[in-house]
């Protein structure tokens, strides 16, 4: 089946026609706002024949969307009800939605979630330790993030193992801007790092990760910070970028804390850090570890990283290949034989994943 995948990030738009595997045809759209900038997309769907359904990766399913769904009115006006838990990348998703349904309206329409592949999450895992009605009130929950990406690597990863997924404990760690950890037992996800919002978790790009919400509290309390202030510093003023004083884009953390600045060097550390602490915390929830697979930009291309995670858990017995782990920038094994769990480098490919997805719904 001929697939049209739609990812619409918070600033750019992303096309690419499937074939299967095959990817036949692709664009990208850099700074569009909504609708009204999709205006030249006729003409790259008319170069392409032969289109069978679009699939759209939206980032937000809510509490009511917990696998992909074939869009139509109802899914739309539901989508449109909860902008304000994704309000960076959600409204983007349902401009790109209705344009495409403009351009191919006898064509079917399936939303992806980023959200869906954590619905398994156990409860002990997904709740918040709030007041109950806060809960119950406002579906307060783990949603958690990254989905698409954390499906199809640990899927990736089995098969690079000559293994059944369901026969695994994966923790697989998707590392970019934005970055997150997944427990995945039986092929389903039983934890993530990420939460209610994108802002829980590990160390970013500019988000800050976890932060004790009391001294969050005291901020605001003090009047030392407003509100707007902030959630401004915590998503696009904090993590990697905050502490060093970089973009925070790791390759220029990693080039400043060369140049002999001590606070690229923290950043790292602390970034490395979590990383690690975190991936303690998803074996548990694994019940143990088979595959620890890196995927997104950094965790395919930085192979520091992989090494001083590694190295950092080599009480359990994992292990790198030096060799293998500084050439690997795409699918393969990087630990040797006597390490206790694979190690394993898997490239981020969502647009398959929804493929798959969009094939086996329509």
């Amino acid at each position: 089946m001929k697939v049209l995948v739609v990812n619409a990030g918070s600033s750019s738009l992303k096309l690419q026609v499937l074939d299967g595997s095959t990817e036949v045809a692709g664009q990208t759209i850099e700074r569009w706002h909504d609708s009204k900038d999709l205006a030249g997309l006729a003409d790259f769907i008319g170069f392409v024949e032969g289109i069978e359904a679009v699939g759209h990766r939206v980032v937000h399913g809510g509490s009511r969307y917990r696998e992909s769904v074939r869009i139509d009115s109802e899914v739309l006006g539901y989508l449109e009800s909860i902008v304000d838990l994704a309000p960076l990348h959600e409204p983007k998703a349902i401009a790109a939605i209705r344009k495409m349904q403009e351009l191919l309206p006898d064509l079917p329409q399936v939303a992806c979630f980023d959200t869906a592949f954590h619905s398994t999450i156990p409860p002990a895992a997904a709740t918040y330790a709030v007041p109950a009605e806060w809960n119950q009130r406002w579906d307060l929950r783990r949603y958690g993030f990254h989905g698409l990406s954390h499906a199809y690597a640990s899927r990736r990863a089995a098969e690079l193992l000559k293994r059944d997924v369901q026969s695994l404990r994966i923790v697989s760690c998707h590392l970019g801007a934005g970055a997150s950890l997944c427990a995945i037992r039986n092929g389903m996800s039983v934890d993530t790092t990420m939460g209610f919002t994108p802002f829980e978790g590990l160390v970013m790009a500019t988000r800050s990760g976890d932060v004790d919400p009391g001294l969050m509290l005291w901020l605001l309390q003090t009047n030392r910070l407003s509100v707007a202030e902030l959630a401004d510093g915590l998503e696009f003023h904090g993590g990697l970028a905050g502490l060093s004083g970089t973009s925070g884009d790791l390759r220029d953390v990693v080039a400043a804390a060369d140049d002999g600045e001590n606070n690229a060097q923290l950043a790292i550390d602390v970034f490395v850090h979590r990383l690690v602490t975190e991936i303690g915390r998803m074996i548990v929830s694994a019940g143990g570890l088979d595959v620890l697979l890196f995927t997104g930009g950094i965790g395919e291309h930085r192979a520091s990283v992989r090494r001083k995670a590694v190295e950092r858990l080599a009480f359990l017995g994992l292990q790198v290949d030096v060799e293998l782990n500084e050439a690997s920038t795409t699918d393969g094994i990087v630990s040797p034989a006597a390490s206790s769990s694979a190690v394993v480098v898997v490239t981020a490919r969502e647009d398959l994943q929804i493929a798959q997805d969009v094939t086996a719904l329509v």
